[in-house]
């Protein structure tokens, strides 16, 4: 439980982290750079964060908990890598939707993981 716990919590914070990525983007596209210097760092640590939520996912599923924790882990995570280098190299016709699904994914994936239901298999 103390597992399912600590993946509860990295799944949050990394729901309200990119949460933010939309919020920052914005700012700079309303004519602050300072938008970007958020919107930049937060995107790099997302990838640590998505690595931790994979990891904790992995060990709670090889514990006895639910295997689609840890595919969708990955996929967010894969995700999240491709978004990092269509961010840096400008391609927005990719980076942008694609952003918008990560925060979709990431924020069920949140709800999913924080309910009582999921513990049962």
């Amino acid at each position: 439980m103390k597992l399912l716990n600590a993946l509860r919590v990295t799944a949050a914070v990394h729901a309200l982290a990119i949460c933010l990525q939309p919020v920052f983007a914005g700012v700079y596209l309303n004519g602050s750079p300072s938008g970007l210097r958020l919107h930049e760092p937060i995107g790099l640590a997302l990838a640590f964060l998505g690595l931790a939520q994979l990891l904790l996912a992995t060990i709670w599923w090889r514990a006895g908990g639910r295997w689609t924790a840890a595919v969708v882990s990955l996929l967010i995570l894969t995700g999240e890598v491709v978004q990092i280098a269509m961010g840096y190299s400008r391609q927005l016709a990719i980076h942008v939707p694609l952003g918008i699904a990560l925060v979709a994914a990431s924020v069920a994936f949140a709800v999913w993981v924080g309910k009582r239901e999921v513990v049962a298999a």
